[in-house]
């Protein structure tokens, strides 16, 4: 029986390479630097306040700034080309990067929790004019940083991670500039301590996102906007289809989705049609541009068909 085996590609969605991927390193390594050179202050003032609030704070931004530098890292190896046993290149090297970032968070919500409850309840004494202004350069030294991170390639799952990461600790900052201000006005140091589990809670979420955007792709789920059934269904409905086996719908990193699929034609359906349509649907309905397809007429009906060639967007 013969058979067409044919790969669709196209090119919808930029992965941050060339030119757009030295713009988005110079973004990421002006934020990093921002970042890297106001934790280490704030830790010092932190430890001069007494104030877990701040220190929380500076665990937060340690792990902006490492998510920051593992994008680097992982921006330079997604960009390797594809070689030897690893045909789809280092890609996947991002979401490793952003699982590290979410275990990260995991360890330090701990700690925070534990702290912010033990200083609870055995409050200490915290200088609050010094938390209040800390905390309010922190939220401009945010902005500036998401500023930054914002003009690169965000649809990036790794460089996303790392503006999720800002955004929050910019929220964390404002709620320790209100419990530093609720210190210097009132002295109920316990605000501190609050503020801290706020920064727990927060990392806590975007924790969550991470792991669970990370798993999806390392699991090989099917991406989102791309069902299998829905995918099975829409190929299935072609006039000339008559069946769909072994689909495979996945992502091998973030804006690069892949399908594999066997595709039965009904007798004297022109094979190489057949697959440059369906090529081209699943490109326009599911964002796939990956598509390897074998089309096969039914069986005992040979199916001739010229070479698969590559499709362009």
């Amino acid at each position: 029986m013969g058979h067409g085996h044919g790969h669709g590609h196209g090119h919808g969605h930029g992965h941050g390479h060339g030119h757009g991927a030295n713009s988005d390193r110079r973004y990421l390594v002006a934020a990093l630097a921002l970042l890297t050179a106001f934790m280490a202050a704030e830790v010092v003032v932190g430890v001069i306040a007494n104030s877990i609030a701040l220190i929380s704070d500076a665990g937060h931004m340690l792990t902006d700034a490492a998510s920051i530098a593992l994008a680097l890292v992982a921006m330079g190896m997604a960009a390797r080309p594809a070689s030897g046993a690893y045909t789809f290149g280092w890609k996947r090297a991002e979401i490793l990067s952003a699982a590290i970032n979410g275990l990260t968070f995991v360890a330090l919500v701990v700690y925070f929790v534990y702290e912010g409850v033990r200083r609870l309840l055995h409050p200490p004494e915290v200088t609050g004019t010094l938390v209040l202004g800390t905390a309010l350069v922190g939220i401009a030294v945010n902005a500036t940083a998401a500023w930054l991170i914002a003009r690169a390639d965000r649809s990036s799952l790794n460089v996303e991670g790392a503006f999720q990461h800002i955004l929050n600790d910019m929220y964390a900052f404002v709620a320790t500039a209100v419990a530093g201000a609720i210190v210097w006005l009132t002295g109920w140091s316990r605000a501190d301590a609050i503020a801290a589990l706020v920064v727990a809670a927060l990392m806590g979420k975007a924790a969550y996102g991470l792991l669970r955007d990370a798993g999806r792709i390392l699991f090989e789920a099917a991406p989102h906007g791309a069902p299998p059934a829905e995918v099975n269904a829409a190929i299935a409905a072609h006039a000339e289809v008559t069946r769909v086996d072994d689909l495979h719908v996945w992502t091998v990193t973030s804006g690069l989705s892949a399908l594999s699929a066997h595709v039965t034609v009904a007798p004297g359906g022109d094979c190489h049609r057949v697959r440059r349509e369906l090529a081209d649907l699943l490109h326009e309905r599911f964002h796939i541009d990956h598509s390897t397809l074998q089309v096969d007429h039914v069986p005992g009906n040979a199916c001739r068909i010229a070479a698969g060639r590559q499709r362009s967007a």
